[in-house]
């Protein structure tokens, strides 16, 4: 039977790129796919990095580690591409462990044998009306096949505004091999906690882990 087509619902692109930022898609971006890389002893991945605060975060407190940065909006990889480059040669600043894969995510995963110690994913939609459900990214068949690609030790940081996606997520990772535990972490602050369209008090966080 044939596989159905990957599908990632939201958008795409955005408001008009700058040159600057055009230039850095044509020219620089080719040049941080993680495939064309190879596979790396110590790799974090954080899925859906809006504008790559929390990748650049990762970076500086993990020098020595690889960090792949997904995002399929086009200008969440620009405005990333911006800030770890230089503003008048457009070349990486100090931000040298920095891949991108500007796609589904999920395309990565079924072409690379890439192992991870981390995986970040922080206030992925949550596709509220009920008729989105089908939508939301974090099923236990997504979440199998991260696990297929956490290394030793490795595991999954989930963190969400919207209370009931959370309570979703632990449902769903009942029906894998995870365990899942409630950490207590203070609030990592990216551009999508600080809109909290969900209205809450505060994120959740959850850790996932064979």
């Amino acid at each position: 039977m044939e596989k159905q087509e990957l599908r990632t619902f939201g958008r795409r692109h955005g408001k008009k790129l700058s040159a600057r930022k055009q230039t850095l898609i044509r020219d620089l971006l080719p040049t941080l796919n993680p495939i064309q890389h190879g596979l790396f002893d110590d790799c974090i991945l954080e899925i859906g990095f809006g504008n790559g605060e929390h990748v650049r975060d990762l970076a500086t407190n993990n020098p020595d580690c690889t960090i792949i940065g997904a995002e399929p909006f086009e200008n969440g990889v620009a405005a990333l591409l911006s800030a770890i480059t230089d503003s008048e040669n457009n070349v990486l600043n100090e931000y040298k462990n920095i891949l991108i894969w500007p796609d589904d995510v999920r395309i990565l995963l079924r072409e690379s044998e890439q192992k991870f110690n981390q995986v970040w994913i922080l206030h992925p939609d949550p596709w509220p009306k009920a008729r989105h459900v089908k939508r939301r990214l974090l099923s236990a068949e997504f979440l199998n096949m991260l696990a297929t690609h956490l290394s030793d030790n490795g595991k999954i940081i989930i963190g969400t505004d919207h209370w009931e996606y959370f309570d979703w997520i632990i449902d769903q990772v009942k029906n894998t091999d995870l365990s899942a535990t409630i950490p207590d972490i203070e609030t990592i602050q990216t551009r999508y906690q600080q809109k909290n369209k969900a209205g809450t008090a505060s994120p959740k966080y959850m850790i996932l882990h064979t």
